[in-house]
């Protein structure tokens, strides 16, 4: 194992500058971005914190190699050279997923088979074995083919990184964990701020804005796949976290404020904010979005109102545009961010955003309508 690695954090698309910047504000050294990820340099230390701190990475992936490959001999090859024992011990388990786009070799099933059968030859080779038992902490290996060219992977986050574990329950619909906190990034929230919520749904967005308010985490209360590997001392997991606890902000003045119409969010919401150990900084209350009245105080607000995907839906959902437009109105010290796929939510606002940003939920393509 080499001191130092190249790591890859796919993101969703939209927030990759974002990612950057968390990266960058880490330390991280030789720091590159492209279309849905941001790569850098670094050992088993930048595992470990990247897996606890980062808040807008999915994955945190180790780049065992890139090599071209139009033949499934030439993939065969390019694997098989890959120094998988730096990270793959003799007992490990190393299962196989990819994808393969604009490129000759099509089939993904077949490429599958081929990079496990170059995989066992190496670790078979190396570790003096004609048969692997794989019976140990599993190591996740990923290949993507772009374009005839390679990339093979090593997953150290085993469950995505979005999933941070305080919403086991959700309200149909709900904002991906990785996408609430790019928005609270991009809308400003800080250690001070008031941050409300007007249709707060499980309270995804509230949590995010302030988990990153005051400085916490949001991996310091899950477990990740590498921590199972012999390759990765369990003092580098312990030194990221006790970095997390220390970093946290405990005299910010941070308070979320969370309405949404159904009588059973307040509850899901308190619920999942103590999960995520910030109750104490959350209010949620029953109301409709039509009684919003904005408080005289300076503050921010991140709203994912209903999409509407049906058309009885989609005539409420442009309704409440309508209504959002009206309740928020234009003062110093207030930032309004809200996040919709409707082409026309400008018009049906009634004004024009400051910035615009474009955003994936999921697979559906939104903007980020920022009124400073």
């Amino acid at each position: 194992m080499t001191d130092s690695v190249r790591l890859v954090c796919p993101c969703l698309f939209g927030l990759e500058s974002v990612l950057a910047g968390e990266v960058r504000r880490m330390g991280m050294h030789d720091v590159t971005v492209s279309d849905g990820r941001v790569c850098f340099s670094g050992g088993t230390q930048a595992i470990a914190r990247a897996n606890v701190a980062l808040r807008t990475a999915e994955r945190v992936q180790i780049l065992l190699g890139e090599f071209p490959a139009e033949t499934f001999d030439q993939l065969f090859e390019g694997v098989a050279a890959l120094p998988l024992e730096d990270w793959i011990g003799s007992r490990d388990a190393f299962p196989v997923k990819g994808w393969s786009i604009s490129s000759k070799l099509k089939s993904i099933p077949d490429c599958q088979s081929i990079v496990k059968k170059a995989a066992a030859k190496r670790l078979g080779r190396r570790y003096g074995a004609q048969w692997l038992e794989e019976t140990g902490a599993v190591h996740q290996i990923q290949f993507t083919i772009l374009k005839d060219r390679v990339s093979i992977l090593l997953d150290t986050s085993g469950t995505p990184l979005h999933k941070r574990g305080y919403r086991p329950a959700a309200n149909p619909a709900p904002i991906k964990e990785t996408l609430a906190a790019g928005i609270a990034d991009l809308a400003r929230v800080r250690e001070h701020t008031m941050l409300i919520d007007p249709c707060c749904g499980s309270g995804t967005l509230l949590i995010e804005g302030a988990l990153k308010a005051l400085r916490v985490p949001p991996g310091l209360r899950r477990r990740f796949a590498a921590e199972n590997w012999g390759c990765i001392p369990a003092q580098v997991w312990k030194d990221a976290r006790q970095e997390g606890y220390d970093s946290i902000c405990r005299e910010g003045r941070f308070r979320g404020w969370g309405f949404d119409i159904d009588p059973k969010s307040a509850e899901l919401v308190h619920a999942n904010a103590s999960r995520a150990g910030v109750d104490s900084r959350i209010r949620c209350k029953t109301s409709d979005l039509r009684n919003f009245i904005a408080p005289d105080k300076p503050f921010v607000l991140l709203a994912n109102p209903p999409y509407g995907e049906r058309m009885g839906d989609q005539r409420s959902a442009e309704e409440i545009c309508r209504v959002m437009g009206k309740a928020f109105t234009p003062k110093k010290g207030r930032t309004y961010a809200i996040i919709s796929p409707n082409d026309h939510f400008e018009e049906l606002f009634g004004r024009k955003a400051q910035k615009r940003r474009k955003l994936y939920n999921g697979m559906l393509k939104c903007q980020l309508y920022l009124f400073f």
